[in-house]
């Protein structure tokens, strides 16, 4: 009994933390970041539903005396001649051909190089790894003085063939596919006579979904939130995204001669992440059923 009872003393043991006070300042940490993260959002949410005059009488982290969430949304949606929704119709466009273009030739090319064997992978393998590791901004000026070279400066394509360039999107796929979709499994398909294409569409992409959804939002994100890239490229108002739209709003609340918008910029940002919010919380099943895939053993 003795020995019975040592050893079961000796399982609890090993199953009770060995170090709780470096779980509890994790724990602490975790909290204090999702504080530091939530905080900005909920002043964003709170301050878009007051009114220009509330904005600057009422403390900013709750709730002024009335409640002009809806009239704000209106009047942002109706400013000078609705250009709010010519903005986020241009993010769309941008974000479609752009981002789902990206997405796509990342796809191809990730698994084409993790798949295929060839002369000069190795290489390619080089110049991928070194263009994940230049800033984008170090190259939005030489790319502004080439497309000014071939007059699309101030076009939709000076947004999106830029976007269509996603080195860590290939390199993510490019390692992704390496475990995800057998050798064997490609093998079998070639020898029931079902073509590369064929083969690709059917099956592959079926296993690399997980990859392609995270590689979609990482190139969504990006593209949404682009700023400096359509700052120099475009110089006609109606081609702007929101986040150069609504910092031209932000310049004209705080200008010399500031005008009564500021509740505009603030209800335009709200309405500016509501979709990426949305479609995370959608496309996150996708991550989920990767990794319950990844985690049994077939």
């Amino acid at each position: 009994m003795s020995a019975i009872s040592s050893r079961s003393d000796g399982l609890r043991a090993t199953r009770s933390p060995r170090n709780p006070r470096k779980s509890l300042a994790l724990t602490l940490f975790m909290v204090i970041f999702l504080i530091y993260s939530l905080v900005p959002l909920f002043w964003l949410v709170v301050n878009a539903t007051k009114s220009q005059r509330s904005l600057f009488t009422s403390f900013g982290l709750w709730f002024g005396s009335d409640f002009s969430l809806f009239s704000n949304i209106h009047d942002t949606l109706t400013y000078d001649n609705g250009i709010f929704l010519r903005w986020f119709a241009n993010t769309l466009l941008y974000v479609v051909v752009g981002a789902g273009g990206a997405t796509l030739l990342a796809t191809l090319a990730g698994y084409g190089l993790a798949k295929f064997r060839f002369r000069g992978r190795g290489a390619v393998f080089a110049v991928v790894l070194g263009a994940i590791a230049v800033p984008g901004t170090a190259l939005a000026v030489p790319t502004f003085l080439m497309f000014s070279q071939l007059g699309l400066t101030n076009t939709p394509l000076a947004i999106i063939i830029p976007s269509l360039a996603s080195p860590f999107g290939l390199y993510l796929i490019w390692a992704y596919a390496e475990d995800a979709v057998p050798g064997e499994l490609l093998e079998a398909a070639r020898m029931d006579g079902a073509g590369e294409l064929r083969t690709f569409f059917t099956i592959s992409i079926r296993l690399l979904a997980p990859g392609i959804v995270t590689v979609a939002l990482f190139t969504v994100v990006a593209t949404w939130n682009n700023y400096f890239l359509p700052l120099i490229m475009l110089s006609d108002p109606s081609l702007y995204p929101l986040t150069v739209g609504l910092n031209q709003w932000n310049a004209q609340a705080t200008g010399v001669s500031a005008q009564p918008i500021y509740n505009l910029v603030i209800t335009g940002s709200l309405l500016t992440i509501i979709p990426i919010v949305v479609g995370f919380l959608i496309l996150q099943r996708y991550w989920q059923s990767g990794l319950s895939a990844g985690s049994v053993k077939q």
